[in-house]
């Protein structure tokens, strides 16, 4: 039996950085995604709505395979790892002011054969099977990211201003600059993202999420971290 393809080990490079930060540039890739504002802890909050849709919709997908009909060009593979990108509440990276008014786009990568066609079936799939997942806030959209700077957090969330610190040191000795604007609203963010393949106008602070938060240790996570960086 053929393993079902694995992206976070097919592209290493882009989702296992190492502890000490380095540049990366980010191509083109298709995700489901959902934005919204609260403090992402708050349980049946707005945020772990977002997280219902996401995974409804890209596991129904998947499960294609046991189903009449597929997307052209359909393979097995492991869903793609949560990832979000933030801004808002005072977050700069460092800190956080204020986690009630944070804003947030949460994504989950696709494969390409994801299509508005797959799309479509998918929601349509989820809808009827799970009324309650809200899959009208869903997005597909393709973009690159485009010349960044990563490394990887272990630890709680909550600590990664120190992880942060240092990849702004690395950032700033490498004569580069975050290049990070905040959107005018959820859906400009939305809209942006949308870019067909390009680098989207808007780029945000960026984290990709390895670990499971119910069943690993908080001091046992690991989190990708990445801003998007241009020349000082």
């Amino acid at each position: 039996m053929t393993a079902a393809f694995d992206f976070k080990k097919e592209y290493r490079d882009l989702y296992l950085p190492k502890a000490t930060p380095t540049l990366i540039d980010v191509g083109p890739m298709t995700f489901l995604a959902a934005t919204g504002t609260g403090d992402p802890n708050e349980e049946g909050g707005a945020y772990a709505e977002a997280l219902e849709a996401l995974y409804a919709l890209s596991f129904t997908i998947k499960m294609a395979k046991k189903g009449d009909w597929q997307p052209e060009g359909y393979f097995d593979y492991v869903v793609p790892p949560l990832e979000g990108l933030w801004w808002g509440g005072g977050f700069d990276g460092t800190r956080i002011a204020d986690k009630s008014a944070l804003h947030w786009a949460s994504l989950i990568r696709q494969p390409d054969f994801v299509t508005p066609e797959a799309f479509a079936w998918a929601r349509e799939r989820v809808a009827a099977k799970k009324p309650g997942a809200d899959v009208g806030r869903v997005r597909l959209v393709r973009f690159a990211e485009g010349p960044c700077a990563h490394v990887m957090h272990k630890g709680p969330y909550d600590d990664e201003p120190v992880t942060v610190a240092a990849l702004e040191a690395f950032i700033a000795a490498s004569g580069r600059e975050d290049d990070i604007a905040d959107p005018a609203s959820d859906e400009a963010l939305l809209d942006a993202l949308d870019a067909h393949g390009a680098v989207p106008a808007v780029r945000l602070h960026h984290e990709i999420y390895l670990g499971d938060p119910r069943r690993t240790k908080p001091e046992n996570l690991l989190t990708a971290v990445r801003h998007p960086v241009r020349r000082a």
